[in-house]
């Protein structure tokens, strides 16, 4: 029998010493609750590879590019909110990594990382393919180890499924976030018979040892340490809570958020608002504005609202959710007026890069309105203030968008709020596409649910932590068919076009709408378009890809749209399965130049009678 088609009896494989820990690994991964897994090519991490290939419970998913793969694993973890093994073999690879698990550790997303590793006795004395690997990303993984090497002695096994089982609880407890494991393999890397185990012989004969040895290996969600902590919160004896209660001038800022349960979350932050009487200036990749009609109190042209100066609108008191919004205008306005800031955040992280007077309450806001009493506040005329600016620039917008017959960017963002099937999921590119959409998307009620990478802010690997979250796996629990968005300027796109490759193997259905303006079009809102010449081939980088042949390449459908009607035929419905991309072509500074101008028509508005 050869390898190709061997089946194991049993869920460890004997056949050598790597054989059974690349086995034992993945059958304790299995038991812990793995079912997807991301594996690259390479030959030091066969034993890893070949057994999570041939486990019957996980989908290992082969990616060429460990770039590519990391980002792949990331969109998996956001889509399903598990931890994804991520298996490279030794040398650089494992540096291809790095930039997946730094926006897996900021933005805080589980993922096991498995780089294969030479033996002690092959580093450090030029065997090739050899790098020093421990503790290669520093401080920002969880928890990071390195295993023995793989060893014919029964403790040794009992001790590689409790450093698994610690592993993975480290993934998700007490914050979600990367662990690293340095794996060392001797040869043989193949699976082939060589005695290595003939010490074992006695548990390879024992037919209870597998049903013993892994009797403590559950799933976390099943352990009462793990389930989520209900505070016991009385309000009316907070002191925090009094002082809310007696500022007439407080806002609630939620930032950016992808929490488990967003119609929770919403309904968690409206009873905050409304026992309050506090206006929520809720960023675009927040769930709030896709559930507009359950906080009456709701802000989303705050940015615009902001670039004047309005004494009459600056608070005294913030309550912060998690991190703050994207926009460059609000973050001046809090820092020029210095709240106090009360930061609800259930993560020990420093979030507050305006360093303004603050407290960390370290909660979630799901987890304690259930003790705020449900009496709403009397709306002062500080909240009226802010509805009032808010109805009025909401109004220009939304006719000035409506009126837009020619291409625009900022429109495409507005647009989908209106036209997107209810709860797509909408992975935003960052760089321009992010700002559009906290620019113009409008409030709605489609349950649109936003994916994002906004840890590190990068352009890095958005395509295919993309295709991640598009992708359903194909265990019969996750048979969901998920028709995504990802919604992309030409720039991003291009950075991780090999991400492409990965089209053929996403079961699910991704749409590219490409926004192609020949270049950085976020640099032309910023002061440095000014400079001269430097600015387009340093700054701007234009490109002349004809990403027609780059799609046709991958065997990617492509299509150039023309017109926003020809847009809604082909995002309504939304297919089922496959990856395409749909390119508009726009010009970048004109578009620069119509925000410019919109945003000093409509941010004078509320002062006009």
């Amino acid at each position: 029998m050869t390898a190709e088609n061997f089946v194991l009896p049993r869920r460890l494989d004997w056949r050598n010493l790597n054989t059974l820990w690349g086995s034992l690994l993945a059958e304790t991964l299995s038991r812990l609750g793995c079912r997807l897994a991301v594996v690259c090519p390479g030959s030091r991490s066969a034993p890893l590879t070949y057994a999570l290939a041939q486990h019957p419970d996980i989908e290992a998913i082969p990616v060429l590019d460990e770039r590519s793969a990391a980002f792949f694993a990331l969109g998996l973890a956001q889509q399903t909110r598990q931890p994804i093994p991520l298996v490279c073999t030794s040398g650089s690879a494992a540096a291809h990594f790095f930039p997946a698990l730094l926006e897996a550790a900021e933005s805080g997303f589980p993922l096991l990382i498995l780089t294969a590793d030479r033996p002690p006795e092959l580093r450090h004395c030029r065997a090739g393919q050899a790098i020093d690997q421990v503790k290669l990303y520093g401080h920002y993984p969880n928890w990071q180890a390195e295993l023995a090497v793989p060893s014919a002695d029964p403790a040794a096994l009992a001790y590689l499924r409790q450093t698994l089982v610690h592993a993975w609880e480290r993934t998700l407890y007490p914050f979600p976030g990367p662990v690293h494991l340095n794996v060392p393999f001797r040869d043989p890397l193949a699976p082939v018979a060589d005695g290595s185990t003939a010490p074992l012989i006695h548990l390879q004969e024992d037919p209870e040892f597998e049903k013993t040895f892994f009797r403590g290996v559950v799933p976390l969600c099943t352990r009462p340490s793990f389930q989520a902590v209900r505070i016991s919160f009385q309000a009316e004896t907070a002191s925090f809570w009094q002082e809310w209660r007696g500022c007439e001038r407080g806002v609630i800022l939620a930032g950016p958020a992808q929490p488990v349960d967003p119609q929770r979350y919403v309904e968690a932050v409206a009873h905050l608002a409304m026992a309050l009487g506090w206006p929520v200036l809720a960023e675009g990749l927040s769930p709030l504005r896709n559930y507009a009609s359950l906080n009456p109190y709701l802000i989303t042209t705050y940015d615009l609202i902001l670039q004047r100066d309005r004494p009459q609108l600056w608070p005294e008191q913030v309550i912060q959710l998690g991190s703050l919004p994207t926009s460059k205008v609000l973050r001046q306005t809090l820092a020029k007026v210095a709240p106090r800031v009360w930061r609800l955040d259930p993560r020990p992280d420093n979030g507050d890069p305006l360093h303004n007077p603050s407290t960390h309450l370290p909660f979630a806001v799901e987890e304690w309105v259930a003790g705020i009493p449900e009496a709403a506040a009397k709306p002062t005329t500080f909240l009226q203030g802010w509805l009032t600016a808010e109805a009025q620039i909401r109004a220009a917008l939304d006719q000035a968008m409506t009126d837009l017959s020619e291409w625009f960017e900022g429109k495409v963002a507005w647009w989908l709020a209106h036209h997107l099937p209810p709860e797509t999921p909408l992975f935003i590119a960052n760089s321009t596409p992010v700002r559009d959409v906290e620019w113009f998307w409008p409030p709605n009620d489609r349950r649109i649910r936003p994916y994002f990478n906004r840890g590190t802010n990068g352009i890095d690997g958005i395509l295919s932590t993309a295709l991640g979250v598009a992708h359903c796996p194909s265990a019969p629990h996750h048979s969901r068919k998920r028709s995504a968005v990802l919604l992309t300027g030409d720039l991003a796109f291009l950075h991780d076009s090999g991400g492409l490759r990965l089209g053929q193997q996403v079961q699910g259905s991704l749409t590219i709408l490409l926004i192609n303006n020949q270049g950085g079009g976020i640099f032309e809102l910023l002061p440095i378009a000014e400079a001269g010449p430097p600015f387009e081939p340093y700054f701007a980088t234009p490109q002349a890809v004809d990403f027609a042949l780059l799609c046709q390449a991958h065997g990617i459908p492509h299509r150039r749209v023309e017109s926003w009607q020809e847009l809604a035929q082909a995002l309504d419905p939304l297919p089922a399965q496959g990856v395409r991309v749909l390119e508009i072509l726009t010009d970048r500074k004109a578009d620069a130049q119509r925000r410019r101008e919109w945003f000093r028509e409509w941010s004078e508005l509320p002062s006009k009678p």
